[in-house]
């Protein structure tokens, strides 16, 4: 017999099963979050149900479900297949409940409409965030992701937020979680028996309620950077040597000096700079109305020229 609970989920996080599938070939990894980290923060939090979102991929969820069945010490974690999916213009898609993996690189539209042939359900990600935001066509998800503990400009979220009162658009709260510590930063509830159906159809009704809504640290946003960028330093030299061999030297040894110190003063403020400058450029598309077209070019130089703009 299933009972009802008030249950606690986790719907936004990855795992090292996210590598290699962004559309990025000169910084392929994005997480290094193993399976066992992942069972035991999501134990570490109590949560109930654990949604794997991985980029453009359901592996990472096979993974988990074919661990836990070796390891009864996870029992009470009821792992669910989802996927983050990348559209043509690099908006993300969080397609929740599907049994299939959703090609990248499709339109918007037609990725939503994968979602529902497959009985699923989406939400837009971060949907105004300074990259990989689909922006005012979140209205066509499912739900919309309200807040993001990765958007550090606020802004981001604000806007997201006043969005989804404005279109009454059900919403959740995202830990999107890259490193161990971040798993759980955002906790979700609903009242459902705790199976995949029962779930699915809670998400479908707007039942789910944010509980928990905490911003990531400085600390670990460069964490997760130190990570990626050490895991792709050769790949990044490689780059560097056949497109700006004038500038490789320099790479080289910028890129050494971090991965092999993080914590000097010089990376520290360099990294503050670029938390300010990402801040600012936020600022100026989401609350002044810059053309927020400036994101999806994704050029560094015209992000921060635009940003030191007074």
């Amino acid at each position: 017999m299933y009972t009802t609970d008030t249950l606690r989920a986790e719907l936004h996080c990855h795992n090292n099963y996210s590598n290699y599938r962004s559309t990025s070939s000169r910084i392929p990894f994005d997480c290094g979050v193993s399976v066992q980290d992942q069972f035991e923060a999501a134990l570490r939090n109590a949560v109930d149900i654990l949604f794997v979102t991985n980029h453009n991929t359901l592996d990472g969820y096979n993974q988990m479900v074919e661990y836990q069945q070796n390891h009864c010490k996870y029992g009470s974690i009821k792992v669910y297949p989802a996927e983050e999916v990348t559209i043509n213009n690099q908006g993300h898609v969080i397609a929740f409940g599907i049994n299939k993996d959703i090609r990248p690189g499709m339109t918007l539209e037609e990725t939503l409409d994968e979602v529902k042939r497959q009985n699923a359900v989406s939400c837009a990600a971060h949907p105004f965030a300074v990259s990989n935001g689909i922006r005012e066509k979140a209205v066509m998800c499912d739900m919309i992701e309200s807040f993001n503990s990765n958007n550090l400009d606020h802004f981001s979220n604000i806007v997201a937020d006043s969005f989804a009162i404005k279109n009454k658009l059900a919403t959740i709260a995202g830990s999107d979680s890259h490193i161990k510590s971040t798993l759980g930063r955002c906790i979700n509830t609903v009242e459902v028996e705790n199976n995949l159906d029962s779930v699915m159809q809670g998400m479908k009704h707007g039942k789910f309620k944010i509980e928990k809504a905490d911003y990531v640290t400085k600390r670990e946003v460069f964490e997760h950077a130190h990570y990626v960028l050490s895991c792709s330093n050769n790949l990044l030299l490689d780059y560097f040597l056949e497109h700006h061999p004038h500038f490789f030297r320099a790479a080289k040894w910028g890129l050494n000096s971090y991965i092999s110190n993080p914590d000097k003063k010089l990376w520290s403020a360099l990294g503050g700079l670029g938390l300010y400058l990402t801040k600012r450029a936020s600022k100026k598309v989401n609350i002044k109305g810059y053309d927020p077209h400036v994101f999806e070019q994704r050029s560094w130089r015209t992000l921060i020229s635009m940003s030191l703009v007074p």
